[in-house]
């Protein structure tokens, strides 16, 4: 288990109570009334950290390298009945962007996400989860074969942004993107979208439109991350932790200006810390979406999600 800064107070109390549990291994000295007292002293320690998390250090923790990707809740949400679907019929396969057909409690879904890597190798295979223009297209191809056969959509968001490289701007990135928007706005299925990571400018929001729009406790949702908010207004990353209060960027944020439908909740230290407890939590608010949205009229379900996002935001004229 890697540990972020503000954990260390928590890795210090387990490697204390590793060096006693081997004391009393290797010992004939009872050492259990001692274990104890360092559990409970951790279960508090625990509590107090992730009960007060800053904007930045829940940041931090969306982007934890133990935490579950994309493919993980579609291998554990789907199991052996996801099939992946490749390319944009236009350009070339996106591997940052992957999508396919699976099913969640017995209901087929058309899945799609941004996946980051594993390691050094994976995440350049994947190009850390920043897609191309022909991710956002392979997305939308997948989308309208949802609509053809009346499949609802299931995305999940994790990305530090597209791809802002001289090549996906040659390649449009900006249309494809704005295109995905448009046509997800008056898509004629259900659209249930999670936060399951970063949720960072367009790059989200091309996956991001949906009836449902939900965020996991320890995530991110914003037009910038702090970094570059921090450099543009600063000229430096070292204000990063301002520019994270600033942005309003959390799920408890976003959930107060209203601009996502519910907050997930994380296992105590996160989503990594138990696995399988975030994945059934999320797959109960998948198939309870699903349930409240299948009975819809198309026209009630596309009219609703266009009133949703038209009433989000203050302006004056």
């Amino acid at each position: 288990m890697e540990y972020l800064d503000f954990e260390l107070p928590i890795k210090e109390l387990e490697d204390q109570l590793d060096k006693c549990l081997i004391i009393g291994q290797e010992s004939d000295v009872d050492v259990s009334n001692t274990c104890k007292q360092i559990e409970k002293k951790l279960e508090e320690t625990k509590k107090n950290i992730y009960k007060n998390l800053s904007a930045w250090q829940r940041v931090q923790l969306s982007r934890h390298p133990n935490r579950p990707y994309t493919m993980d809740y579609i291998r554990a949400l789907c199991g052996d009945t996801f099939l992946e679907l490749f390319g944009d019929r236009g350009v070339k396969d996106d591997k940052a962007m992957v999508g396919g057909l699976g099913k969640i409690d017995g209901q087929s879904f058309m899945i799609v996400g941004q996946q980051k890597g594993y390691n050094t190798k994976t995440r350049q295979y994947r190009n850390f989860g920043m897609a191309n223009p022909e991710g956002y297209r392979k997305a939308l191809r997948l989308m309208k074969m949802a609509e053809k056969f009346n499949i609802p959509v299931v995305t999940f968001i994790d990305t530090p942004g597209a791809y802002p490289g001289l090549e996906a701007e040659e390649r449009g990135q900006g249309e494809a993107i704005a295109r995905n928007i448009f046509e997800m706005c008056r898509l004629q299925v259900p659209i249930i979208c999670v936060i399951v990571g970063e949720g960072a400018s367009g790059g989200a929001l091309g996956i991001g439109v949906g009836d449902k729009v939900f965020m996991l406790e320890n995530t991110w949702y914003s037009v910038i991350s702090p970094e570059s908010c921090s450099s543009i207004l600063w000229r430096s990353w070292d204000y990063k932790e301002q520019a994270a209060e600033a942005l309003k960027l959390t799920a408890q944020d976003m959930k107060k200006q209203k601009l996502i439908d519910d907050i997930i909740p994380e296992p105590l230290g996160g989503a990594h810390y138990d696995r399988d407890t975030t994945f059934k939590t999320v797959e109960k608010y998948i198939s309870d979406s699903y349930k409240a949205l299948k009975d819809l009229s198309t026209k009630d379900l596309v009219s609703t999600r266009m009133d949703k996002y038209s009433n989000m935001g203050h302006f004056k004229e």
